[in-house]
Formats: C-alpha cells, sequence, structure tokens
C-alpha cells in the first residue's frame, strides 16, 4: 500500500460524455495512486462495465481502485471499498473482502467515528470537508487542527476530502494528511491534458510535504 498520495475519485455528473476513461488515464498517469469509482446512477449494469474497465486500467498503472458504497460490485470485482456513515458495514465488508482489501470510512469530522471505523476494520479513515465543496455542499466541517490529533491518535493512512484544490493542499498535508481525496479540483477539467497535469502537480505536493 502506498504511504501517501493522491486519491482521486470520479463523479458520474462530473464525467460524462465519454470522459470517464480517459479523464482517469490521465489521473493514472499523472501520479494518482488510489481512485475510488463514485456513480449514483442506481444503473447497475452501467456499473459493472465501467468498474470493469477501471479495475484494468488501475492495474495496468499499479493503482488501487475502490467502490463507493457498494460492497457486492467491490466483492465481484476483487477490489477495494469506501463506505459512507449510511452505506453499509465496514465490518461485514471485511469479512467478505477479507484481510488484505483497501477499505476505508467516511469519519466526517469526527475521531469518535474514525476510531470505531478502525475497530470494525477500516484500513484507513477519511475526514472532511475541509473547504467549500462542489461536490458535497452540506458536510460537516473539519479543520486542520482534527488532522494533527487524528494524526497523534491514529498509525492508519488518513485522508483529507472536500474542496481540495492545488492552492489549499498544503495546509492539510502539513496537519497530517497522507492522502488528498480530490474530485472536482481534478476532474472538473476542460480536457484530460489538463487533469493529467493537475494529478502531476498534487503528486508532487504530496511527496514534496
Amino acid at each position: 500500500m502506498s504511504k501517501r498520495g493522491l486519491y482521486a475519485i470520479t463523479d458520474s455528473a462530473l464525467l460524462t460524455d465519454g470522459k470517464l476513461l480517459p479523464y482517469v488515464e490521465a489521473a493514472l498517469i499523472g501520479g494518482a495512486r488510489w481512485l475510488q469509482y463514485r456513480d449514483k446512477s442506481g444503473d447497475a449494469g452501467k456499473r459493472l462495465a465501467e468498474a470493469s474497465q477501471l479495475t484494468e486500467l488501475c492495474r495496468a498503472h499499479d493503482c488501487q481502485l475502490l467502490i463507493n458504497d457498494d460492497l457486492a460490485l467491490a466483492a465481484e470485482l476483487g477490489v477495494g471499498l469506501h463506505l459512507g456513515q449510511e452505506d453499509g458495514s465496514l465490518r461485514e465488508a471485511r469479512q467478505q473482502l477479507g484481510p488484505q482489501a483497501l477499505i476505508g470510512g467516511t469519519c466526517h469530522a469526527s475521531l469518535q467515528l474514525a476510531e470505531r471505523a478502525l475497530i470494525d476494520g477500516a484500513s484507513y479513515i477519511a475526514f472532511g470537508r475541509f473547504f467549500n465543496s462542489v461536490t458535497k455542499p452540506g458536510a460537516p466541517a473539519a479543520t486542520p487542527a482534527l488532522l494533527r490529533e487524528a494524526r497523534q491518535q491514529f498509525s492508519v493512512p488518513i485522508v483529507a476530502i472536500g474542496g481540495i484544490t492545488l492552492d489549499n493542499a498544503s495546509t492539510l498535508l502539513d496537519a497530517g494528511a497522507d492522502y488528498l481525496a480530490v474530485i472536482n479540483g481534478l476532474f472538473g477539467a476542460p480536457d484530460a491534458e489538463t487533469v493529467q497535469q493537475r494529478a502531476r502537480q498534487f503528486s508532487q505536493l504530496i511527496h514534496a510535504s
């Protein structure tokens, strides 16, 4: 497992019109280490087809793939899983996916939720949002101080998410974030070339900190 890196998260609202695969490949070439497939469409056939293609892409680029909130799909493809607070049991996911699977839990701005997630089998803990977020504008606000406390308390990878851009990322890295989870700041780009450039800049920032 990579110790630090860019955690790219796809968003079905952003990646329409055939953008998903070329934009994701650009992010992987740019250095993304983890990729979360996030699709809330409810179209099971589309999700399986896209996630299968992403599985192959991630294998080719030595990137860990995680499925958002769909244990059955993660199990079918043999990849990782990320669960929100209302999206299933981390304990059940760990039992089903096995001891080596990469499994993460959303902890909002709560050290208590993080502690519970780790007891239930999470591989990493994700805090956020830290800044105004296009994807989840109403999510609870987390602070760099929370990251510092989490860094002292927990040894697992810590993920920061929510409105992260190249301009504000350093604050979170300095506070102890291992992974920066980026959606709009990465994929809200005019073309794949810009996605690759942003991914490379994020990756360089993370590894220089």
